[in-house]
């Protein structure tokens, strides 16, 4: 997409089209750097055309914010043009239910409808939604709309949001309260980004109170401790 100085031509991508042609143990492309549906239909539309033209490439995901900021994009003509290149998911970003605008859930009705996976992607912000009812009505809200929460992601260190991180034993603590009370399609991976970019790992409550030689003790999230026993060898 770019780095704030408008579209990047499909020219200038062409050593990215030819590294995943070299390269075909890449199976899944993420279309980001800016917002992919804040382009025009025509170079969205020939952006991805060009992807589906790789023959490794298998999964396109667009990653997006315009389902909550500009719903109205989300047209009839949007949706024609990118359905044959289907399979394409659409990775968005509801950070609180007060996003969840009729707009935005219309929008987010519409990319269902046209047979396009929605997931979203929430930050964990302080003062914002660090409260597990605040989280539980934005999943329910989500999925209501058949949007699946993916990530519950744990604010990156960046230069000038240190007042809006929390620590990890917040999200932690967030997500054991919410398992039990959100069903499994609603509850998404609390996920750290690693510094230095090392990737993604998940983080969240600990339900394993002992482990023995084929046996587990689980603590539920009722508190209660069961037993968990492996089969015979």
């Amino acid at each position: 997409m770019g780095a704030g100085g408008g579209v990047t031509s499909l020219a200038r991508l062409g050593p990215a089209f030819e590294y995943l042609t070299a390269h075909p143990e890449v199976k899944d492309v993420i279309v980001s750097g800016g917002d992919p549906l804040a382009m025009t239909t025509s170079k969205l539309e020939g952006l991805v055309r060009r992807l589906r033209e790789i023959p490794s490439v298998e999964t396109i995901r667009l990653a997006t914010r315009v389902p909550v900021a500009l719903p109205q994009r989300i047209t009839a003509e949007l949706l024609r043009a990118l359905k044959p290149h289907h399979p394409l998911w659409i990775m968005t970003h509801f950070n609180h239910p007060k996003e969840l605008t009729e707009a935005s859930r219309r929008a987010c009705r519409r990319l269902a409808d046209a047979g396009f996976p929605v997931m979203n992607h929430t930050v964990l912000l302080r003062g914002v939604n660090d409260d597990s009812r605040v989280l539980a009505e934005l999943f329910r809200g989500l999925v209501k709309e058949r949007v699946r929460p993916y990530y519950l992601l744990q604010a990156d260190p960046v230069r000038g949001t240190g007042h809006l991180r929390t620590p990890l034993a917040t999200g932690v603590r967030i997500m054991e309260e919410l398992q039990g009370r959100l069903s499994g399609i609603a509850l998404p991976k609390l996920i750290v980004d690693t510094p230095g970019g090392m990737g993604k790992v998940p983080a969240g409550p600990d339900f394993v109170v002992e482990r023995s030689p084929g046996r587990t003790r689980f603590r539920t999230h009722r508190g209660v401790q069961v037993d968990y026993v492996d089969p015979p060898e």
